[in-house]
């Protein structure tokens, strides 16, 4: 039975480490003894005690500054090239690279002579240079390439052994959502989970906000109250009534339960989604969403049937399909079930045993 090592860079709650917890719990249920190294602070520190487990984690935080940011990356790239390269004398073991950031992880595996299989969630060519180089030595290094999307994998040159698998949420967290059509359509609540980065549409959500008063607003930040409220005070942002702003949770899913509809208002002229994790959760909540016209997200959804393909930047256009969809009960509950039915086609069990066939 392989021993897979598992790295990923900055654990925190967003949706690459919560997807590399249901492949890690899927693979311990199957058997692999499994390494993971990765920073504190997040949804992973959740696996601590699991059998046939063993967590090595490091101190790791995002820095405002750009070239102490860059440093604390570098350093900790230096680091895991030699936890990777300790598992040279190590048969049948396979390092497992969550996102393209550790890259130091992927060389230390390749010179240790080991199988590396890259769990690819970014989309290189809609963010940086630094990126784009990344992603480039990604498809040079890698054994295998794990895409979520199609999309996704349309923009990488190399063809051989690169797959698409979906992701999926975890089976306990799917379980906590309580899918209710009618309660959801009288709750008048418009939600969105997302950061503070300038292309994720925070500004974009608070004037939708604030132009439909009449409906609840609730925004979920993956950040700290410090940080969210340094960066409204700095976009000169005053939220108003309707709309509550909430920092960085460790269960988003009693936000689902209270919702009518779950927005994503990523630009796409300066990010592409690859898949859209939350708007998976949303419809396994039984919820409509309105999510960018490109991208993996937009391969989830069908406009009209489970909700619709919007440029984020037509507020106006979101402001009527929102109206539309809110006072219409028959069209609600519609859009509602036909939500939950294509998230029952985003399955955990199919998704790590595909993974684990790769492996």
């Amino acid at each position: 039975m392989k021993n897979i090592v598992c790295f990923h860079l900055f654990n925190d709650f967003s949706g690459s480490p919560q997807v590399l917890r249901t492949v890690v719990e899927g693979l311990l249920d199957k058997g692999y003894s499994i390494d993971l190294v990765t920073s504190r602070g997040g949804v992973l520190d959740e696996l601590e005690g699991k059998e046939k487990l063993r967590l090595r984690q490091y101190n790791y935080n995002f820095a405002r500054n750009k070239i102490v940011r860059t440093m604390r990356y570098l350093w900790v790239q230096l680091r895991t090239l030699f936890v990777a390269l300790g598992y040279i004398f190590k048969k049948d073991t396979v390092i497992y690279i969550n996102t393209i950031l550790p890259i130091g992880a992927a060389i230390g595996g390749r010179l240790a002579g080991k199988r590396v299989v890259y769990h690819y969630h970014e989309n290189a060519k809609a963010k940086s240079t630094a990126y784009r180089i990344l992603a480039k030595i990604m498809q040079i290094i890698a054994s295998d390439i794990i895409c979520v999307s199609q999309y996704q994998r349309s923009f990488l040159r190399r063809k051989r052994r690169v797959y698409v698998i979906p992701n999926a949420l975890q089976k306990v967290f799917a379980a906590r959502l309580h899918p209710d059509s009618d309660k959801a359509f009288e709750n008048r609540r418009v939600l969105m989970l997302g950061s503070l980065k300038g292309y994720k549409g925070t500004l974009e959500f608070i004037a939708l906000a604030a132009r439909m008063n009449k409906y609840s607003f609730e925004l979920v930040i993956n950040d700290s109250q410090e940080n969210i409220d340094r960066y409204l005070k700095e976009k000169g942002v005053t939220p108003t009534a309707n709309l509550t702003i909430y920092p960085r949770q460790d269960d988003v899913a009693p936000f689902y339960n209270r919702a009518s509809l779950v927005l994503n208002l990523t630009n796409i002229k300066y990010a592409i989604e690859t898949f859209g994790l939350t708007a998976l959760e949303a419809m396994t909540a039984g919820l409509p969403v309105i999510v960018p016209t490109v991208g993996g997200i937009a391969e989830m959804v069908t406009d009209g049937e489970n909700g619709f393909k919007i440029d984020s930047q037509d507020c106006g256009k979101i402001e009527k399909c929102i109206e539309n969809i809110l006072r219409n009960k028959d069209f609600f509950v519609n859009l509602s079930k036909n939500a939950l039915s294509k998230a029952g086609l985003y399955d955990a069990g199919h998704m790590v045993n595909n993974i684990a066939n790769i492996l």
